[in-house]
């Protein structure tokens, strides 16, 4: 994940870099359920309206939230499926908050209504996610379901009513690129606190829809747009935050945005952004699944590392003895083709290793998501790094126009 916006404020108001920090322990997305009221394109765990045996009770839900408190781990997302489907839903939630997690609940919105309102407000979550895959039309033909973007449009407002903290979730492909900036007009008329931008992950049904994955030019364009975006709102001294995920691109690309406009900035820019360190997949972020199958993160259904059923998570997360972990808690990872010669890799971290899975059947080859050119990432014809000077990096011809 790119905070975009800290990274803004960071242009604005420069700091000392000081030590890197890592979290105690790693942000852990929970799929509590599988079952959903929709059938969205892009869905990473192929959820459908239909019960999914094998589920997590309530009473192992609990046994593995005290190993994950035990293990440090400060954030809970808590997601589906549609997870406001689970009866237990606020039972868990309650533990998660009394538990001290900062506790966010990741929802289509469409089941967030007067009935229920009150009850998602007296949990007090952190945070509440909403996904919007474009303007009405276009977002009720991506979730299959008409009168979808009504629904969850009014679930965000509800949450936002009752003072809870929310944002907008977008995924983008080919087929809702042009709807971005009036996505981002909605966000800021609807007083959003939070807009995450969301590349196409070849996962689940994401995988089976990677066709629509927006070409380059679109990814730079909607890139410069949140730039846009995000700097008139930290100019503004505005609390509102945009962030990315699923490209680790997006780090480097920013730095080209500094370079453009803050020049003076770039070195100091480049220091914090190699500090961030790009693609953090089994090792700062977590996935559980609904059957307690735990994931390096949730793109990673297909594989496994272990079930909480049977190991306790603490466990399971420090296992090298797989290879996937082995290599993802790697520093730096072993990454082939362009990733592995780029210039900004200990910018990027070799992005994002699922997809290069997906299409090659080798996880630590070259992402190819990455929308850089490669003048940009400093690689020649032969896919060989060119020479760079640290920090300020090597000027490729022709780079200013993104830059």
């Amino acid at each position: 994940m790119f905070r975009l916006s800290q990274f803004m404020e960071e242009v604005a108001n420069p700091s000392p870099l000081g030590p890197r920090r890592s979290p105690p322990g790693p942000v852990v997305i929970w799929n509590l359920i599988r079952r959903c009221n929709l059938m969205c394109k892009h869905c990473y765990s192929i959820s459908g309206d239909v019960d999914f045996p094998g589920e997590l009770s309530t009473a192992q839900v609990f046994e593995v939230m005290d190993d994950l408190k035990s293990f440090r781990v400060p954030v809970l997302i808590l997601s589906g499926g549609e997870p406001l489907l689970r009866p237990d839903i606020f039972e868990i939630s309650r533990r998660a908050k009394d538990e001290g997690f900062y506790v966010g609940l990741s929802s289509n919105g469409t089941l967030m209504g007067r009935d229920n309102i009150g009850d998602i407000a007296a949990i007090g979550y952190d945070y509440v996610g909403v996904s919007l895959d474009g303007i009405e039309k276009t977002h009720d033909e991506f979730r299959r379901m008409e009168g979808g973007f009504k629904a969850a449009l009014n679930g965000l407002r509800l949450c936002r009513d009752r003072g809870l903290k929310v944002g907008m979730r977008f995924t983008m492909t080919m087929d809702n690129a042009h709807e971005l900036p009036e996505l981002l007009d909605l966000a800021e008329r609807e007083s959003i606190d939070k807009f995450y931008f969301s590349h196409l992950v070849y996962a689940g049904r994401g995988n089976k829809n990677r066709g629509d994955d927006a070409r380059r030019e679109i990814t730079q364009g909607a890139m410069d747009t949140l730039f846009d975006r995000a700097w008139a709102a930290a100019q503004k001294g505005e609390k509102k935050e945009f962030v990315t995920g699923n490209n680790d691109a997006d780090g480097v690309y920013f730095l080209f945005w500094v370079r453009k406009n803050f020049p003076h900035l770039e070195d100091h820019i480049r220091a914090k952004l190699a500090q961030w360190g790009g693609n953090s997949s089994g090792v700062n972020v977590a996935n559980i699944d609904n059957l307690g199958n735990v994931h390096p993160d949730t793109m990673w259904w297909h594989y496994s590392l272990g079930n909480v059923k049977e190991r306790p998570f603490s466990q399971i997360w420090q296992d090298t003895s797989d290879p996937i972990m082995a290599g993802l808690k790697k520093h730096p990872r072993t990454i082939s083709g362009r990733c592995g010669a780029c210039a900004w890799f200990d910018i990027c971290g070799g992005n994002t290793r699922v997809r290069a899975l997906q299409l090659t059947g080798d996880p630590w080859a070259e992402d190819p998501a990455c929308y850089l050119t490669d003048s940009e990432i400093g690689i020649d014809e032969g896919g060989q790094r060119l020479e760079v000077t640290p920090f300020t990096g090597r000027k490729a011809a022709g780079a200013n126009q993104h830059a």
